[in-house]
Order: structure tokens, then sequence, then C-alpha cells
């Protein structure tokens, strides 16, 4: 039977060939080539895996277990990854450099705790007032953000990934009322990234801790308020027994990317096929994480209305002077640092061609949705 490559694909799409018949027009021992990688090798590899989180962290760690026993099956076996949680190997901030230097070969986290080392970093975790999950996983993937960030993290030894998205958090916990701007002079709260420098900004004091430090802070008084994650991470980690008002929204991490990051050495001395299956497993993991984080927060928030937990909104005012301190803080960074400027440019452009669809689309539906 004569069939053209046009004809071939628009069957496979339209379900008119199936595989029986594809394997009977293969030409003899042609779907095991002697160039197979799984033929070539069958060498073992025992990689270690850091990450921020606490150990056995709920999602974000259990998102990383996940990945390392995918990768294992999916190799037949012939890669193990043996996960280590914040403090169990390294100090869970030390992820970057660990990996960098070899110490480990791979480490999940998020690219705005790298923020002191590579300022232009932070717009591959989340930016204030930026991009929600939907819209920053589709400039990575389709609009150029992962060239850049791999020119960003090249010249640290580091391949980077996708590996997962918390989705639009909450504003967090603070043991007074915010009012108004005023009410953040003085306030010491655990922020991360460009959001701590827009807290300054409003004359209040950013402190970067590890998400299993967080709940001393707050009962020793190191910290006056805090943001985490949203209603699951935030219920569990007990933070509604410590701090009186739960604020929304999130402005500042509207759609935080979380990484996989791995040694860039180590990755490319890898045979193909195994590159190939930590990419395939590294995107799951993506996705894998921004669903559990919506249902579960979802079901959590219930649960925190149900128990009485004061839920609060920011004021408009706040939050229309908090953009206005982004974007002087983004305006600051972009001027002096010249790779900074250049993702900006990239991640600003396509946040307007998103926003400008996402007018006709996503803000449409939620101005008129109705409960059916």
């Amino acid at each position: 039977m004569n069939i053209s490559r046009k004809t071939f694909f628009k069957g496979l799409a339209l379900g008119t060939l199936s595989l029986p018949f594809v394997l009977k027009t293969m030409k003899p021992g042609q779907a095991q080539q002697d160039n197979s990688p799984l033929l070539k090798s069958s060498k073992q590899y025992k990689w270690k895996m850091v990450t921020t989180w606490p150990p056995n962290f709920p999602v974000l760690g259990e998102a990383c277990t996940l990945f390392a026993e995918m990768v294992n099956k999916m190799s037949g076996g012939r890669m193990h990854i043996r996960v280590y949680g914040g403090g169990e190997l390294v100090p869970a901030l030390e992820t970057f450099d660990t990996v960098r230097n070899g110490g480990a070969e791979m480490g999940n986290g998020a690219a705005y705790y790298w923020a002191g080392k590579i300022p232009a970093a932070q717009f591959f975790a989340t930016v204030p007032f930026g991009m929600n999950a939907q819209q920053v996983n589709t400039w990575i993937t389709s609009g150029g953000g992962q060239e850049l960030w791999e020119e960003c993290y090249h010249h640290f030894n580091l391949v980077p990934m996708m590996a997962g998205n918390t989705g639009v958090q909450m504003g967090g916990w603070f043991n007074r009322e915010i009012n108004t701007i005023e009410d953040l002079k003085g306030l010491k709260m655990r922020i991360p990234g460009l959001a701590g420098k827009v807290l300054e900004k409003a004359g209040g004091s950013p402190v970067l801790l590890a998400g299993g430090e967080i709940y001393t802070g707050l009962e020793r008084g190191v910290l006056d308020a805090t943001e985490w994650l949203g209603p699951f991470h935030d219920y569990n980690m007990g933070f509604h027994e410590i701090a009186k008002y739960y604020y929304s929204p999130g402005w500042h991490e509207p759609g935080t990317v979380l990484e996989l990051i791995i040694n860039k050495e180590k990755f490319e001395s890898l045979p193909e096929d195994l590159q190939a299956i930590i990419r395939a497993a590294a995107a799951y993991f993506n996705a894998w994480v921004l669903n559990r984080m919506e249902a579960a927060n979802a079901e959590y928030l219930a649960i925190m209305i149900e128990k009485g937990i004061d839920i609060r909104k920011f004021p408009v005012e706040v939050l229309d002077t908090l953009r206005i301190y982004t974007k002087e803080v983004i305006e600051e960074m972009t001027t002096t640092n010249e790779f900074a400027r250049k993702v900006y440019a990239s991640y600003s452009e396509f946040r307007k061609k998103a926003v400008a669809w996402a007018g006709y689309s996503e803000k449409v539906f939620y101005d008129n949705l109705q409960v059916i």
C-alpha cells in the first residue's frame, strides 16, 4: 500500500491509521535499531535532588518525590534520584549554589530566592501584579521565556525547567489590620523577591526565611506578618493560631513558577533519552503541582470560612499604591541591570498581549460567572 507522508500524518490525526498498520509497514528490525539509546547503555545513574521545601512537604515536596519515581520508571530503573528536603543535606536557601557547584545534580525551589545573585531570575518566578499561572507558563514555553531563562542560568552552570506553579497566592497573615498604606510602615514581613523591595518602599522590612522557619518567626515576634502560599498550606502550617488576619489577594505572587535546576555539565553528560525523560517528567511535575494546589486551596478555603478565620481583602487604595511602588522597583532594577532589562522587555511585551486576550476571554467569563 502506497501512502504519502501527508496522508500518513492526516490518518494518524483522524485515527484512521492504527498502530498495527504502522508496525506492518516498518522494515524488519526497524523497531529495534542498534543505535537505540536503551540498547546502547544500561549504565545506572544515582543523582541527588536538594530542595527549598521542608522535608516531605505536602504537594511541593510530594511532587519532587513523584518526579523521582517517574524518572526511575520511565528510564527502566536506570536513573535513581534521591530527594532531600531543606536542611537534610544542605540548608534550603543553599540549593542554588549546591547544584551549580555539583554538590547535588538537581534542585527544586523558586527563582526569586536567588535574586541576590541574579536579579533577572525573579522574572522567571513571579512579578507583583504580573501574569497568572496560565500566562507565565505560556510566556516561558511559547513566548521566548525559556530561551532567556537558559541564557540567564548558563553562566551559573545550570539548566532550568518549570516544575510547578502555585497559582494566585493569598496576601498573607498579619498581626495588625491593613487599612491604609501607612499600616505597612515598620512591618517585619517574610516576603521574597521583587515584592520585598516593594514592601521596603512602603516603609516595611522584608525578611527572607525558608518555609520551615516561618512559624517560629511569627511565634517569637521576629515577624509581624508573613506570606506563604494559600489556604491549604497556610492552615496546615498553623499560621491561623498565631496571626489574627488573613488577607487577599496575593498581589505579590499572582502565579509563581517553581523550578527544577540541573547541573549543566551533569545533564549534558546524560544519554539523550534520559535528558528527554527528565524534561517530560518535569512537564508533568509542572501541571501536577498547579492542579493539586487549586484543588487543595479550594477545599481548605471552605474549612477556614467554616471555622470563622478572619479573611479580609486589601483595600483598593493599598493595592493601587503597591502597584505604583512595583513599577518603581522594576524601573530601578532594569535601569541598572542590562540582562534584567532584556528579560523584562520580553515579559512585559507578552503580558500586554495576554492581558488584552484575557479581556475578551477570562475576564468576561469571571465578570459574568453564574453558578449553575
